[in-house]
Parts: structure tokens; sequence; C-alpha cells
């Protein structure tokens, strides 16, 4: 157990409290719910950095930080949608969150084929994470019809086609595996 796979597991202890701060009848647990998944996505990227920096990088960590990083993700975005409660914005999250779950599938379909490397993150993918980030920081942390929380929505919009983009990208990479094992 290193440093980074410590900060990994934080992110998932961090998500039973975002609910819990999500749900406090209090005017500061909006924005303390907010200031916790940012804190989470700091890990996030910090992980990665130590892991590649002190060269900690571990197969337990290669496969819990993308674990992690969509449990975070889906939880924020499924409390985000109760919240919210409207059309508008449960679209662009259910499109985030199935992508996520076809990739995740892909990723580990093309590793089982000794392929994985095909769907490696791409800088996409790297630009998508971070504005989706962002996104939902600002949607915890403003109330539905506060105008950063309309540039949340808006954002996550972006993200959205980003994640529709690098799936496209991430499929039409692995067509050739997956053609041939229909």
């Amino acid at each position: 157990m290193n440093i980074p796979n410590l900060l990994t597991l934080a992110r998932i202890i961090f998500i039973p409290l975002l609910v819990v701060l999500f749900y406090l009848p209090f005017a500061w647990s909006m924005p303390l719910a907010a200031c916790l998944f940012g804190l989470a996505a700091v890990t996030d990227w910090l992980d990665g950095y130590l892991a590649r920096r002190w060269d900690q990088a571990t197969p337990f960590g290669a496969f819990l930080d993308p674990v992690a990083d969509k449990l975070m993700v889906a939880v924020a975005l499924a409390l985000l949608i109760e919240r919210f409660d409207t059309v508008w914005l449960t679209l662009p999250a259910l499109v985030i969150i199935g992508r996520e779950i076809v990739i995740s599938a892909l990723r580990e379909w093309m590793a089982e084929m000794g392929k994985r490397g095909m769907v490696a993150v791409s800088w996409i993918g790297k630009v998508k994470t971070a504005l989706q980030m962002i996104a939902l920081l600002v949607l915890l942390a403003f109330p539905p019809g506060h105008l950063l929380a309309l540039m949340g929505v808006v954002t996550l919009y972006v993200a959205a086609m980003l994640t529709l983009w690098s799936m496209y990208s991430y499929l039409r990479a692995a067509w050739p595996h997956l053609s041939r094992s229909m």
C-alpha cells in the first residue's frame, strides 16, 4: 500500500460522506459537499501524478483508480438528478453514466484480448474529465436556478458531448477486434 493507492481509497471513502453531506438539512451542507467533491477531484489527479513521479504504479492502483473515479462521478450525478429534477440535467447525466459503463466493459474485454492499450485514455477523455469535474463541482455548490448552476449545466452538456466523442473514438479503435469476435 503506497500513498497513491491510499489517495484512491480516500476517494472511495469520500463517497458515503458526499451523500451524507448532500442530504444534511443545513445551508452549509451543499458547499461542503462541493468542497469534498473538489478534494476528491484533486486526489484523482494527485494519485496518478505521484504514482508516475515516484514510480509507484501498481496493478491494484491501475484497477482501483478508474473504479473510484466512476463511482464518485456516478454518485454525484445521481444526487444531482434528484436535486435538479429536470430532463435538462438528467439527459447529460445519463449519457455520461452510460458511456462509463460501455467504456469500462470495452476496456475489460480488450484487456482479456491483450489489447488494453487500444482503449487507453486519450486527450479528449482528459478534457472531458476536467469539464465534468468542474460542472459537478459547480452543480453541487449552487442550487437550481442560480446563474452559476446554469453555467454548470452548460458545462455538463459540453462534457457529455465530449463523452460521446471519446466513446466513438474508443469504439472505432476497438472495432477491428470487436468485429472479428462477432
